[in-house]
C-alpha cells in the first residue's frame, strides 16, 4: 500500500508543477530589457548544471553638458558567449523552490565582442572602437507569472579595444539587472 501512495504522490506533484528538475532546462529562448540595455538570447544545456548562453545585445550609451554643446546618445551592439554554472541549482528543488528556465545563481564567464559600428544615434562623427571583453561573472535569475524572469549580474573582467594607433587594454565593470520573457 505504501508504494501506491507514493507513486500517487509523486504522480500529483508532477501535476501540479510542484516536483522540481535537479539540472538545468535544455533549451531557453527570449529577451530581457533594463537599464543598461536590451539582450536577445538562447541558453542550452551543455552538462547537468551547465549553459552556454548565445546573446545579442543593444547598449545605450549617453553623453552631455557643456563640455560636449549638445546632449548625444547612441545604442551600439555586442554579441556575447557565456559558459554558466548554476551552482545551486539542485539545492533549490530539493528545498521546494522554482527551477523552471534555470531559475538559480550562477557563476559564469562572458566572452563579449563589440563591433564598431552603431544602430543607432542623434549624433555624427562618432566612433567606437572593436573591442573584445572577458568577464568573469556572478549572478542570480529568478522567474515569476510562468514565462516571466528577472536577472541580476555582475563581473570584473578585463577589455581590449582594437584602435588603429594602438590597442588599449582596461577594466571593464559589469553590471545589469534585466527583467524578461522566456518564448
Amino acid at each position: 500500500m505504501k508504494k501506491q501512495f507514493y507513486l500517487i504522490s509523486f504522480a500529483l506533484l508532477s501535476i501540479y508543477g510542484m516536483a522540481q528538475d535537479k539540472n538545468v532546462e535544455k533549451n531557453i529562448t527570449g529577451a530581457q530589457i533594463g537599464l543598461f540595455g536590451l539582450d536577445f538570447y538562447n541558453e542550452t544545456k551543455i552538462a547537468s548544471k551547465t549553459t552556454l548562453r548565445l546573446e545579442a545585445s543593444l547598449f545605450p550609451a549617453i553623453w552631455g553638458g557643456d563640455l560636449y554643446g549638445k546632449t548625444g546618445f547612441v545604442f551600439y551592439p555586442s554579441f556575447t558567449l557565456q559558459p554558466k554554472y548554476y551552482y545551486n541549482i539542485s539545492k533549490r528543488a530539493e528545498n521546494g523552490s522554482k527551477t523552471k528556465n534555470n531559475s538559480a545563481n550562477y557563476v559564469g564567464l562572458q566572452i563579449r565582442y563589440i563591433p564598431d559600428w552603431f544602430v543607432i544615434s542623434n549624433a555624427k562623427n562618432v566612433s567606437l572602437s572593436n573591442q573584445i571583453n572577458v568577464i568573469p561573472t556572478y549572478g542570480f535569475r529568478r522567474n515569476f507569472a510562468n514565462n516571466f524572469n528577472y536577472e541580476f549580474r555582475v563581473g570584473l573582467g578585463i577589455g581590449t579595444a582594437f584602435t588603429t594607433n594602438n590597442n588599449v587594454t582596461e577594466a571593464v565593470l559589469d553590471l545589469s539587472f534585466k527583467i524578461g520573457y522566456d518564448f
